[in-house]
This record gives structure tokens, sequence and C-alpha cells, in this order.
């Protein structure tokens, strides 16, 4: 089992769209990249934080690679937009990967530099990649929170 990180905007609809990846086991919804410890929604909304809003992601890199997993990341929000994501602006909802190992930012910088020179994205990639920092699982109610609103 390996982990991934991703903050693509809002983290409701980032992490349906990876729930839907064979292979991967689990993703739970928090904080990353921030300066306080155990951070709350209100206190990451509020920006002073400096936390992103993230996925983290448990897979089999067997069945899910990391590869397929970027390009996941890359298809569920727009990577040149800075702080923001549709209605949704500040660093939190800032483009983001948290890598876990050197393995992981090597393929992320070469997978954001063929992403660039595909001409598949209209303006310059501003994600940020760096090293993971501590994950803060976000308040129960928004876990899965996409789930429990069709069935409520």
């Amino acid at each position: 089992m390996e982990k991934a990180t991703f903050g693509a905007g809002c983290f409701w609809g980032v992490e349906a769209a990876f729930r839907r990846i064979d292979g991967v086991h689990d993703v739970a919804v928090g904080y990353a990249g921030g300066i306080s410890r155990n951070p709350t929604y209100e206190n990451v909304c509020g920006g002073q934080t400096g936390h992103a809003e993230v996925v983290d992601v448990d897979f089999e890199p067997d069945r899910a690679g990391y590869r397929r997993l970027l390009e996941v990341f890359w298809a569920c929000h727009d990577p040149t937009q800075l702080n923001r994501q549709g209605w949704d602006t500040g660093s939190q909802y800032r483009s983001v990967i948290f890598f876990h190992s050197p393995e992981q930012e090597a393929v992320a910088r070469a997978a954001m530099e063929s992403l660039q020179a595909s001409g598949n994205v209209q303006g310059h990639i501003v994600t940020e990649i760096t090293p993971a920092t501590d994950f803060w699982r976000a308040e129960e109610y928004h876990q899965r929170y996409l789930e429990k609103q069709r069935r409520g």
C-alpha cells in the first residue's frame, strides 16, 4: 500500500473522483501544508492556517499506479488557476501535489512538464509540487460528503 496526497480545490468532488479508481483502497479528506496543528474547517476556510484542502489516497501501486492517480488529479481541476477552483477562492483551494517519496516527486514533475507541453491546458500550470507534510483528517461530516448528500 502506498499513499498519495493531492489538493485540487474543494475536497468533496476530488474525493469522489479518486474513490472510483480500481486499486484505491481508501480516500480521506483533510488539510495539509499549513502552519497550525489540528486545524478545523473553519480555521482553514478563514485562510489563516496556510493549509490546503486535500485528499489522502491509500492505493495499491500494482493496481492503481501513481501515474494513473496523477491523470485523475489533472482531470478533476484546472491546474492553471492560482488559489482558485470555480467559485472557491483562497490558498486553501490551491493546486498542490504533496509527494511521499523521491520517486513520486520525479513522476509528478515529469507529468506536469508533459501536460504543459501537450497544449491540453490553456495557460501556465501553477501546481505546487512539495514534500508531504502532516495530514490532518477533516471533520467526519466532510468524509464521503457527496455520497451522504445523495443518500439523504
